[in-house]
């Protein structure tokens, strides 16, 4: 007779009760059945598979993308009585025959791989067993609007299609709503039940300090960790550089910190993992390379001294902190300077458009004047309602007014056109302009056409990122950037809520004070070069040149300055011939055109 869930629960992993939704998971897992379980770190997730495959009669294979992930859970398992393995480059060909000798014994319950291991040759044996279960860790690496995309688990489906009478169960901590559809399309998940625990951390308390000069940012930092001696902290850095330079100003200021990055020697990476792990160094400053998997419960804060690139990723990392439950700190500096830099990346990525609206959404945050952690939480869909009392804007909250009307109108221009409207195309219909688009698909037909005339372009920017901080809207990042109202949003709409939003204020002379700016929308010729920019690229995949084929940055910065209006002042643009101004130049213009009539008040 097989042991039920509850006497694992308590024999194996030493609990009484299971937490939110651990039971239905598992229940739902032994009844065969397809899911997509979304927990927050810390969450239980492991729990929901693990004690399924001491039900089963076979084997779990756990698809896993980090061999320190696998080890950590492996090493918990057996540490329990629990027979598991994982099999990876780091071991030779007499431990991995062992293993194999064992699994076709039955004396393995769970055996990690990461997916190029599954699918080579040498390792193609483990489909053979009698395989009662396949979980896929960290599922959002097989979406290309995930965070942290790996082509490999784009396999998987092909694994899906083979064990066709084996359930399987996807399993994250960060996904947004396009994200999780993605999951299930792409590993092939049939009629998946999707579990969605929420991302509330309460315990943690959310900071953001903006433009501090690199001297002030590190003197906070180490007036910080000093003031918690002997707690565990990471603090994560945007290069390699960054890490080494981090830790050695914290050894000399008397702080027990170890740097971490992808490009160290694996012995020493490691070493530093296991220190850390096992409370021999207190702070650990790191790329984003440390992390994922890392189950230690006690880490007290987590600073992250650049801008993250999108919110997933943030989350992700600021939930490395306090998965005891007590009282943890996230705190995050930022400056213009991390935002030009993850701009360039993106802009060198194929989902340029994507990744550069995330990160928007990622200094929108940063610049919040509404509860940070509304925010976070609306970004995956959930509603927290009240404010949540635990972050900075709300220890000092500023002035609000009833902005329901703004919000009304917003969402009957959206519902009116069927959520296709884009962010930039929204504020053009509110505004009334007389734009090629907007005649084309007759927006000026429709009945909030012009209903805001009377708040300027930047007002309307300025509400509509308010609006979606809150949870009034979501992007849909695979649908070219359309908004799509959510459930409060719909509430709103029908005056069964109502939505609290700051005045816009002007920034002064932006240019003269490029390096106090934070926001990605700078100044309107920077604006307009990302525009030529992106119609540089497109040019170029139709064309199938690189983009400096089609203009060089030279090229669309000085028309970006001088704004051609005619053939004869094109070929006054810096790197512009007859040949290239006769192919390019009306579509250019064009855009430059309609930016201009975009951009008057």
């Amino acid at each position: 007779m097989n042991p039920t869930h509850q006497q694992i629960l308590r024999d194996y992993f030493g609990y009484d009760n299971f937490r939110e939704q651990q039971e239905e998971i598992i229940t739902s897992i032994l009844a065969k059945k397809d899911s997509l379980v979304l927990m927050p770190t810390g969450g239980g997730k492991s729990l929901c598979f693990q004690i399924p495959s001491l039900i089963f009669e076979g084997v779990t294979l756990v698809i896993s993308p980090l061999i320190s992930l696998m080890q950590d859970q492996v090493q918990s398992l057996k540490a329990n009585g629990i027979g598991a393995e994982f099999l990876n480059s780091t071991q030779n060909a007499a431990e991995k025959s062992l293993i194999r000798a064992q699994a076709e014994k039955g004396e393995i319950k769970l055996i990690y791989m990461a997916p190029e291991t599954l699918f080579s040759s040498s390792e193609d044996w483990v489909l053979n067993l009698n395989l009662s279960l396949v979980a896929v860790d960290e599922a959002h690496c097989v979406s290309m609007w995930g965070h942290d995309f790996r082509p490999e688990y784009r396999q998987l489906i092909q694994l899906r299609k083979r064990l066709d009478r084996v359930p399987f169960v996807g399993l994250t901590a960060t996904a947004d709503k396009h994200t999780r559809q993605d999951i299930i399309a792409h590993l092939g998940l049939k009629d998946a039940t999707t579990f969605l625990s929420s991302f509330d951390r309460p315990n943690i308390s959310l900071k953001v300090r903006g433009n501090r000069p690199k001297s002030k940012k590190v003197d906070e930092i180490i007036a910080y960790v000093n003031g918690r001696k002997n707690e565990t902290g990471i603090i994560y850095c945007l290069s390699r550089k960054e890490t080494e330079e981090m830790a050695a100003t914290l050894r000399g200021a008397g702080i027990n910190a170890r740097f971490y990055h992808a490009g160290m020697d694996p012995v020493d990476r490691a070493q530093v993992q296991d220190d850390f792990l096992n409370d021999n160094c207190h702070v650990i400053c790191a790329t984003i390379a440390f992390g994922m998997g890392i189950d230690k419960s006690n880490v007290r804060f987590v600073i992250h001294s650049n801008l993250p690139k999108n919110l997933e990723g943030y989350y992700q990392e600021i939930g490395r902190a306090g998965r005891d439950g007590l009282p943890s700190d996230a705190i995050l500096y930022f400056n213009y300077r991390d935002v030009k830099l993850l701009s360039d990346f993106a802009r060198d990525s194929a989902q340029e458009e994507v990744l550069l609206e995330k990160l928007n959404r990622m200094v929108q945050y940063a610049e919040a004047d509404h509860c940070r952690r509304k925010i976070l939480l609306s970004y995956f869909s959930e509603n927290l309602g009240e404010d949540c009392g635990n972050c900075d804007v709300c220890s000092k909250p500023p002035k609000y007014f009833d902005g329901t009307k703004l919000a009304q109108m917003a969402l009957s221009a959206v519902k009116r056109c069927d959520e296709r409207l884009s962010n930039l195309l929204l504020i053009d219909l509110l505004r009334g302009a007389k734009t090629a688009e907007i005649f084309e698909k007759e927006l000026n037909k429709v009945k909030t056409y012009a209903v805001g005339a009377q708040h300027s372009w930047k007002e309307w920017s300025h509400y509509l990122i308010g609006m979606k901080n809150q949870g009034v809207f979501e992007i849909a990042y695979h649908d070219k950037m359309t908004l799509k109202i959510t459930p409060f949003g719909e509430d709103i709409l029908f005056g069964k809520q109502t939505l609290h939003l700051t005045h816009f204020v002007e920034i002064k002379e932006l240019k003269k004070a490029k390096t106090k700016k934070t926001d990605v929308v700078l100044s309107s010729d920077e604006m307009l070069f990302d525009r030529l920019r992106m119609l540089r690229k497109k040019l170029a995949v139709q064309a199938n040149v690189p983009p400096y084929i089609i203009f060089s940055d030279v090229s669309l910065n000085d028309m970006a300055n001088k704004l051609p209006k005619t053939n004869e002042e094109f070929l006054e643009v810096n790197g512009v011939g007859k040949a290239k101004a006769e192919r390019f130049g009306e579509e250019f213009m064009d855009l430059i055109k309609e930016f201009g009539k975009r951009e008057m008040v």
